[in-house]
């Protein structure tokens, strides 16, 4: 049941992201264009996700167990670090240079967009990188 809830969930949220134009870069990178030909009309998708990505935490903080039985396990922490600053960064630049996050990036390859096979193949290698470096940091502790 997890695995079809899975993926039911992954479907919505890439047809979603289809019909948003989130997985069309040259859309994102308008939105991202404040000085130029910006195009507001994600702003609307941004709020929408907010709106229900706030009324879902609210009401998860209030179970202990999720609809399919599993335990929630909600994140705790609120410290802002120099890990989760340098990250947003990383983040915020990647977006901006090639007009994907993850989520989109893996919408538009399964779409047949060569610019995500790039973005998707740059992202794996950091991801790698990241991996082998947290690793040896965490061996030399």
């Amino acid at each position: 049941m997890h695995t079809l809830a899975s993926l039911l969930a992954g479907l919505v949220f890439g047809l979603g992201l289809i019909l948003s134009g989130m997985a069309n870069p040259a859309k994102v990178l308008g939105f991202l264009d404040l000085a130029g030909a910006w195009d507001p009309s994600l702003v609307f998708v941004m709020g929408g996700a907010i709106a229900v990505g706030a009324v879902a935490f609210f009401v998860a903080h209030k179970r202990v167990v999720s609809l399919l039985g599993s335990t929630m396990s909600l994140p705790t922490s609120r410290d802002i670090d120099r890990r989760l600053v340098g990250g947003s960064l990383l983040f915020g630049i990647g977006w901006g240079i090639a007009g994907f996050c993850p989520g989109p990036g893996l919408v538009a390859l399964g779409m047949g967009e060569l610019k995500a096979l790039v973005f998707v193949a740059a992202m794996l290698v950091g991801m790698g990188i990241w991996e082998l470096f947290e690793t040896r940091a965490r061996a030399a502790k």
